[in-house]
């Protein structure tokens, strides 16, 4: 079932909010503003909002902070932007053809290394990203900005919990991996189903306990020494790396930038 926060991303604060109006290719649908708001940076939001033909919603402070769910950081200002690649992993698993290979985020709850992931995911062209509802911080500003913008345009496929998830995705075909450094087998070495999903945990607790039945295999990515360890966004790097790796030849290389 599509929830109301499947088709948008939505962006709060007075700077982020004016940011997304100025750039074209953004299409939002709608901006909230609360009736209180003043001062010249709200000017330049209803301008932008305008010469967009964006509507321009007025609410109560306290409306615009539900919207945002944070009232400390909104600064009485929000925006629906759509993101055409999100939507319910259920939905996409019922059109699905053909293979994928999927990431899947569980109990990692620091934006930044979910914006990461997700334009890792997307640079190296993986079919999508599974973005449990619950568990996971909002894509919001702080995730967006990590992405560098890829979160708009990434496949986040969204589901309430990341265990109802990927029992949908096993239910469909699909064979969970599990990233651990106690994994049996190498990343390296394993070759994915035709239908494959990864699951990364976070960086102290792991994968948590209700996804832990559902691992079909469980692998390690190796070290050079005992204790090693990688953060959750270098993870991802070297996952996406090897997935993507035997067809690197038929991509455009992904240099860094700067």
């Amino acid at each position: 079932m599509e929830h109301p926060r499947d088709r948008y991303l939505t962006v709060y604060g007075r700077k982020p909010v004016l940011e997304v109006l100025e750039q074209p290719e953004r299409a939002i649908a709608r901006v909230f503003v609360a009736t209180n708001a003043r001062g010249d940076m709200i000017r330049k939001i209803r301008a932008a909002a305008r010469a967009r033909g964006v509507e321009i919603v007025e609410k109560r402070a306290e409306d615009v902070s539900r919207i945002s769910r944070r009232p400390k950081q909104d600064q009485g200002v929000a925006a629906d932007v759509e993101a055409p690649a999100m939507g319910p992993l259920e939905a996409w698993l019922e059109g699905l053809e053909g293979g994928a290979r999927l990431l899947a985020l569980d109990n990692v709850t620091t934006p930044g290394n979910v914006g990461l992931v997700l334009r890792t995911a997307t640079v190296f062209g993986l079919d999508g990203v599974i973005l449990p509802r619950r568990g996971v911080p909002e894509v919001g500003p702080l995730v967006i900005k990590a992405s560098a913008g890829y979160a708009f345009r990434a496949r986040i496929l969204r589901c309430s919990e990341l265990a109802d998830g990927l029992s949908d995705a096993k239910m469909a075909g699909f064979c969970v991996y599990g990233l651990s450094d106690r994994g049996e087998s190498s990343l390296a070495e394993v070759a994915p189903r035709e239908r494959s999903v990864f699951v990364l945990g976070n960086e102290t607790d792991g994968i948590t306990a209700p996804v832990e039945p559902l691992v079909d295999e469980w692998l390690n990515i190796p070290m050079a020494s005992a204790g090693d360890s990688l953060n959750i966004a270098t993870a991802s790097a070297v996952v996406c790396w090897e997935l993507t790796r035997g067809r690197a030849g038929s991509r455009s290389s992904a240099l860094p930038e700067g």
